[in-house]
């Protein structure tokens, strides 16, 4: 029990440590927007819930529930890793989840929408 509890301080420490934040591009709403448009082969994906996205999405995105377990994952292996992926879901939460896991599966180039879509749409209001 002792070795399980280590184990775990560790791995915990692992996961959050400023190294594995760094490996992820978070952006605020008009970054995110100017580096997808000057980004040739980029792709946006919305990582919310079908029903989400059908309520509203940024234009052009790709809609791949991460809350669907192994089908997100196989559907995130299918996808091609040379490309730029802008990543985004209601808060920034799920989106930032999403790309620490991209990372880690080898994709480069991974950038999360800073408080999601919500920001985005206060960001067009201004």
């Amino acid at each position: 029990m002792h070795k399980f509890l280590i184990f775990l301080l560790i791995a915990t420490a692992c996961v959050s440590s400023p190294k594995k934040q760094a490996q992820m591009n978070e952006l605020a709403p008009d970054a995110w927007a100017e580096l997808q448009e000057q980004t040739s082969a980029s792709v946006i994906l919305d990582v919310r819930t079908a029903e989400e996205f059908e309520s509203g999405y940024i234009k052009g995105a790709m809609n791949l529930d991460i809350r669907g377990g192994a089908d997100f994952l196989a559907s995130i292996e299918k996808l091609d890793k040379s490309k730029s992926y802008f990543v985004y879901c209601r808060s920034g939460a799920r989106s930032g989840q999403a790309c620490q896991l991209m990372s880690q599966m080898g994709f480069s180039a991974v950038y999360n929408l800073e408080g999601g879509v919500l920001a985005w749409e206060d960001d067009l209001e201004e």
